[in-house]
Formats: structure tokens, C-alpha cells, sequence
């Protein structure tokens, strides 16, 4: 995705999509996602891995900080497997080394005690007690408690890679939408702006502090950069990416333009 733009100057342009079905494991790729007004992407963090006893309640979902699940910034080695989300029938398979280790059916008690299982001995020396995969109906895992889609510029992240002195895979950022043709860090100028996005309308509300998650390889396992303080460093804050929220719903697709709109 770091590859230099190729479309003419001018708007930048949707790259890349993704959502990730499961807080804190594998992106999944799309070429078209439909938003709908303050909504996330539909199935984004739809599921969570809690770490040992749980303060979630199905009954009356509310944001909990990520601490609570498993997640990339202390249990690097989500990394490690790969997992396919088949939204039909809401089966997950997780595998590692191309290899399927778990499948299950997240809908039901039996799929989720198979995929559950299987993470209770991968993660048995990080798990605080069993761990329950979790999900409400209409509720998503994001860092933050507004239902939103986060936003990051590739060219923000080229620069970024200057000053580390190193190649950084976006993937580390785990955005819904990466952008190309738009000035390094010009996202940060967006906060209360609207924007035309294929068939939505998206509005950017605040930018994106970075926790130690992106230090981690999103292929390797490996902590092999430290993120939040290269940005502290060099740029004098720990921030990188900006949230946004849906205020009229339609289609977004790869190649879409970003365009300033009128409130």
C-alpha cells in the first residue's frame, strides 16, 4: 500500500479498505463497503477475545477499554494467526502457518466454545482466566465508544518511514480506510470537516492516539519499532490518523475521491 500514487494530482483517493471482524486479529480486505449513518463498517469489531473474566454484559453493552480483550498492544502474538470471517454464516476459522488450528460458529454457544478452546492454550501463559469471545447486536469493540470509520494517509505514514529509517506496513494502523494523494499530515487539518466519500458523506472528528499496537509486525509477531515514541520524537506528538463519523449512508469503493463538503 506504500507504494508512490499513480493518479493524477488532485483529490486523494480511497487506497485500501478494511475491517476487522474480531477485535485484535486479522484485517480482512474489501473492494466496496455500504456505511450507514453513525455506523462503523458493518462487522467491524463485531466480536471480542475478553481476557479472563469479563466486565461485559450482552444485556447492556457499553464501551470498556481495550485492556479488557485481547488485543495486539500486550498479546503480540494475535499476529501470529491468521483468522477468515464468513459473515453469511458467522463462522471464523483461525489459522497459523496456512494451516486451520479452529473453526467455529460464532453465533452459537458450541462455535464459540471451539474457536475459545483453541485460545485458551495458545494464550495460556498471557490469559488472566478463560477467554469468552463477546459481541452484542448492534454493538462494535472500537477504541473509542463513537461508532466511526478511522482514516489514514499513506503519505503521512511515507514520512513516518524517513525519520524511522525503515519501511512501516500501514497494516500496523489498522484503519477502516487508507487515503493516497494527500499531503503528509494534512489529515490532521479535517477535524470538523465533511467530506464526500463515493456515495457517504464522512465528517472528521479527532486524530488518533497510537498505543504500543503498532509496534508489532502485523506479519511477524515481531516488536521491532517503537511508534508512539518515534512520532513523540520527531514530530512532538503520539498521534497518526483520524476518526470520522458517517453522516449520510452509501457505497465507498477502492479508487473513490475524498472530497471537501459543505456543512
Amino acid at each position: 500500500m506504500t507504494d508512490q500514487p499513480t493518479t493524477p494530482a488532485g483529490l486523494p483517493r480511497i487506497n485500501a479498505l478494511y475491517r476487522y471482524p474480531v477485535k485484535g486479529m486479522s484485517p480482512e480486505a474489501l473492494e466496496t463497503v455500504r456505511v450507514d449513518p453513525d455506523e462503523c463498517f458493518p462487522s467491524d469489531r463485531k466480536y471480542a477475545i475478553e481476557n479472563g473474566p469479563g466486565r461485559f454484559d450482552a444485556l447492556a453493552p457499553r464501551h470498556l477499554p481495550k485492556i479488557n480483550f485481547l488485543m495486539l498492544m500486550r498479546n503480540e502474538r494475535l499476529a501470529t494467526l491468521k483468522s477468515v470471517f464468513d459473515t453469511e454464516t458467522e463462522t471464523l476459522t483461525i489459522l497459523r502457518d496456512d494451516s486451520p488450528v479452529a473453526t467455529g460458529q460464532l453465533s452459537t454457544p458450541l462455535g464459540r466454545k471451539m474457536i475459545e478452546q483453541f485460545l485458551s492454550s495458545y494464550f495460556s501463559r498471557e490469559l488472566r482466566g478463560a477467554p469468552r469471545i463477546v459481541q452484542a447486536p448492534g454493538h462494535s469493540f472500537s477504541d473509542v465508544p463513537l461508532k466511526c470509520v478511522h482514516i489514514v494517509n499513506l503519505e503521512s505514514i511515507r514520512a513516518l518511514e524517513r525519520v524511522a529509517g525503515r519501511t512501516l506496513d500501514p497494516l500496523r494502523f489498522r484503519a477502516n480506510i487508507y487515503i493516497d494523494g494527500a499531503p503528509a499530515w494534512s489529515e490532521f487539518d479535517w477535524i470538523g470537516q465533511q467530506f464526500n466519500v463515493g456515495e457517504a458523506r464522512l465528517k472528521v472528528f479527532t486524530r488518533t492516539e497510537r498505543c504500543d499496537a503498532t509496534n508489532v509486525d502485523p506479519h511477524s509477531a515481531a516488536r521491532d519499532a517503537d511508534v508512539p515514541a518515534i512520532l513523540s520524537r520527531h514530530f512532538g506528538h503520539s498521534d497518526f490518523g483520524v476518526y470520522a463519523t458517517v453522516k449520510s449512508g452509501g457505497n465507498i469503493t477502492t479508487g473513490d475521491a475524498m472530497a471537501p463538503a459543505a456543512e
